[in-house]
């Protein structure tokens, strides 16, 4: 492994089952470790663009692990492969995530776990849930909704995905106005050598192909009842179809039994609501869940400055 200069970095790397490296990163607690955070990002990004959100949870006591997805970041062989899944789809791509948390429990063993998924990575997440809620603590979705909505949308005009996000915020400064409301994060995006607009025509089919069973209500009944959920959005995030697509994953979650689910709506908030203008108080309440949901598996424990933590539960 090699250490970042930053906020304590270990870059490592693991190999898929076709092969491929997968690059991965940890982030070390600031003092005693109350829990695991793996984040799954979004589509054409990388883990590096969470760094904010990861030095606000080490400061809380939690150890952070992300990968970059294949087709995406420094797990991509070159820009020429951004978008690529390779033969095997989506499907890998979450199997890569089950190998992660693998590592992320071995090396933390007894330690909580949660999975926190943004866009692309919060669909992942729910396929993951899927075969493996009995190894989660909780679950937080970000940036989510239906993914069978969205591909009804996708195949319902001539439009490309990237310009249909976009279309609402027309006439718009960039094509990436959908992702938040402050510019300048808007730009970092665009500016990023690492981020690009969309998937290569057949991993974006693959995608598309998990909708059905993320909404198939016998395949939701197999996540456990009593597992965690936390959910956020924007309520102009085209991907959660502002709104609409967001409270259907919610329905069908209590539907198929699951009795803990927390949710926080932002008004006017876009889709990467971790890089909103309010990005402050979406961060605050993410951590309050996570720290209720932690407190029902180890005692309090003292910051890195020496304060009891106090949030609110889920």
């Amino acid at each position: 492994m090699t250490q970042s200069k930053t906020i304590q970095r270990y870059q490592f790397q693991f190999t898929s089952a076709d092969g491929l490296h997968i690059a991965c990163a940890r982030w070390d607690s600031h003092g005693p470790i109350r829990g695991i955070v793996q984040i799954g990002h979004g589509l054409g990004e990388h883990i590096g663009r969470y760094v904010g959100l990861i030095e606000y949870l080490v400061q809380a006591g939690l150890v952070v692990y992300g990968n970059d997805h294949r087709g995406h970041g420094r797990t991509a062989p070159s820009p020429k492969h951004f978008g690529d899944f390779g033969p095997c789809g989506f499907n890998l791509l979450v199997e890569d995530m089950a190998t992660l948390s693998l590592i992320a429990k071995d090396e933390n063993p007894g330690l909580p776990f949660i999975l926190l998924g943004h866009s692309m990575g919060s669909f992942a997440a729910q396929q993951f849930v899927l075969e493996h809620s009995e190894s989660l603590d909780g679950l937080a979705l970000s940036g989510s909704g239906a993914l069978d909505g969205l591909v009804r949308l996708a195949q319902s005009g001539k439009r490309a995905p990237a310009e249909i996000v976009n279309a609402a915020f027309e006439p718009a400064c960039t094509p990436c106005d959908w992702l938040s409301r402050d510019p300048a994060a808007v730009d970092a995006f665009l500016a990023d050598p690492l981020c690009f607009g969309w998937l290569q025509p057949a991993a974006s089919e693959s995608f598309f192909a998990a909708a059905s069973q993320l909404a198939d209500p016998v395949r939701l009944r197999q996540i456990r009842h009593d597992l965690p959920i936390y959910v956020f959005s924007g309520s102009q995030d085209p991907v959660g179809q502002q709104l609409e697509g967001v409270r259907i994953l919610l329905e069908r979650y209590r539907a198929a039994g699951i009795s803990d689910i927390t949710h926080d709506f932002y008004t006017g908030g876009r889709h990467e609501m971790l890089n909103e203008i309010n990005r402050d108080e979406v961060r605050a309440s993410l951590l309050s869940w996570i720290i209720g949901v932690l407190s029902g598996r180890s005692e309090p424990v003292m910051s890195s400055a020496g304060k009891d933590l106090h949030y609110r539960a889920g």
